[in-house]
């Protein structure tokens, strides 16, 4: 009888049982450029379970085998139309269900900003969002792509996909996230109706991770390369990690990889439970 008791405890048990998996964005501002500064060594001493790169600003046919495909990841690259411009990759252990490069319009498409991948457990987004301080023509495309993409997004969900969202959305959230504010007001990354666009987003049903978890640190992940800013800390904080509300009880952390160099950007890491 005491050995019927233990078992038949043994199997709910199980069912409770999980992994940790870690995921990495990274901004890294051209391949080319940061594999001269250690990526791969960077890349096989992190390991994470999923990497996912934007602004690769190459194309997959310039690149070598061992970053085209690196040891023990699957990879997916989708890049820009334009040479030298965009492009996002994802690097995952995990073999997913299911991947897709385009959203179906072709002016968000031609620019290689999205790789959706499938795992069992979510759906998660690698994208890199338009920067619009370029021009008014610019800053209208970024909007246009922000109110497409929250719909599509709606959409999934609709369907009951869970979501993981993460990548440079070159819009820094509240007042906390950059150095100099008010000084920013009138510029694109900080405009009232990119920073209301978060918030929309926000309350369709998503968390900002890094906030979830430390609610009033001062970290930044991007910085200018000029006036020494990284060295004097004068950043903004403009890469996340969202996820729908139906996964945070999942989620473990969401930080920021501040001290790691190679790019004006630094990587941000989510950790979160799975089953196997």
């Amino acid at each position: 009888m005491i050995f019927l008791k233990i078992s038949t405890l043994v199997k709910p048990l199980c069912f409770f049982y999980y992994r940790f998996m870690k995921i990495i964005s990274w901004n890294i501002n051209g391949i080319r450029a940061v594999l001269k500064k250690g990526f791969l060594t960077w890349l096989k001493h992190e390991q994470p379970d999923a990497l996912l790169i934007q602004e690769t600003k190459s194309k997959l046919s310039q690149l070598k085998p061992e970053i085209a495909k690196p040891e023990d990841y699957f990879a997916y690259w989708n890049d820009a139309e334009r040479p030298g411009y965009s492009g996002v990759a994802t690097f995952t252990k995990i073999e997913p269900d299911e991947v897709i490069y385009k959203v179906g319009v072709k002016e968000f498409d031609r620019e290689g900003r999205i790789i959706i991948i499938r795992y069992p457990w979510f759906t998660l987004f690698n994208i890199y969002f338009p920067n619009g301080k370029m021009s008014e023509e610019r800053l209208q495309y970024k909007l246009r792509f922000y109110d497409f993409i929250l719909n599509y997004w709606d959409k999934l969900r609709e369907k009951g996909e869970k979501l993981i969202i993460t990548g440079d959305v070159n819009t820094a959230h509240k007042p906390i996230d950059l150095k100099n504010p008010k000084q920013n007001e009138k510029y694109s990354g900080f405009l009232p109706i990119e920073r209301a666009w978060i918030d929309k987003f926000l309350s369709h049903g998503y968390i900002d991770t890094f906030r979830y978890f430390h609610p009033d640190s001062v970290q930044y992940t991007w910085w200018t390369y000029r006036f020494n800013a990284r060295a004097k800390n004068i950043g903004w904080r403009i890469d996340y990690f969202f996820v729908s509300n139906d996964l945070i009880d999942l989620i473990e952390d969401s930080y920021i990889m501040g001290d790691v160099m190679g790019s004006d950007h630094c990587p941000i890491a989510l950790k979160l439970k799975i089953q196997p």
